[in-house]
């Protein structure tokens, strides 16, 4: 396992930026990882996980979260609405808020639980017609309305488009993010998180270069 490589990249990816230590967040994205590779992690002292799909997260993180309470967790795939009170009561953060329906039905969630996981506004940056997230000329409705509807909102995520420069993207968000006051900026996967760390992430969502490469096939 990388993990080791990687913290050393990040702590390397701050100092050059002129960055404290410890100023990013390494969020190791455990969907779909063999067990023994995320209880791996789990030894070597990583606390915060990713995961994509509410359903995968139930069936692992309850008794993993036994052992290793002080675990948080981040939602960062696309999130159903139907799936809003599951998400809110299993996860610490979820990154893909995107619409303002979403946003509407986490409020009521956390209104009715009493509970109040960290939001990252989607943004797509690179107007995908295929990518989940808020277009960029639409963010700063949604930032506000998730504001008026008193979501703990933390800031915004992106994921830049395949085979584009990610640095564009990144500045885009920061200046989104900046210009609606949010510190947060959950940007940067395996292959660029040097480069968004240079532009500002706060969170990094890291899977293959950490846990190798996983499955494809998707869980019912």
């Amino acid at each position: 396992m990388a993990l080791d490589d990687i913290r050393a990249r990040i702590r390397a990816a701050e100092a050059a930026a002129g960055r404290p230590p410890g100023s990013v967040t390494l969020i190791a994205v455990s969907k779909l990882q063999p067990a023994d590779r995320v209880e791996a992690a789990l030894d070597q002292g990583q606390r915060v996980f990713g995961e994509n799909y509410v359903q995968e997260a139930q069936r692992k993180w309850p008794a993993w979260r036994a052992r290793w309470p002080e675990v948080a967790l981040h939602m960062i795939g696309p999130l159903q609405s139907n799936k809003a009170r599951a998400a809110v009561e299993l996860f610490d953060a979820i990154h893909g808020v995107d619409r303002a329906s979403l946003a509407r039905r986490l409020a009521r969630v956390a209104q009715e639980t009493g509970l109040a996981p960290q939001v990252f506004v989607q943004v797509n940056t690179g107007a995908e017609p295929q990518k989940a997230g808020v277009l960029p000329a639409e963010a700063d409705a949604l930032i506000q309305e998730c504001r008026q509807l008193g979501l703990n909102l933390a800031g915004c995520m992106c994921i830049p488009p395949d085979d584009a420069d990610p640095r564009p993207h990144f500045q885009l968000l920061r200046e989104t993010a900046t210009r609606n006051g949010l510190s947060g900026l959950s940007m940067g996967m395996s292959a660029d998180f040097e480069t968004a760390i240079a532009e500002g992430a706060t969170h990094v969502r890291v899977g293959s270069a950490i846990f190798g490469a996983r499955p494809t096939e998707r869980p019912g």
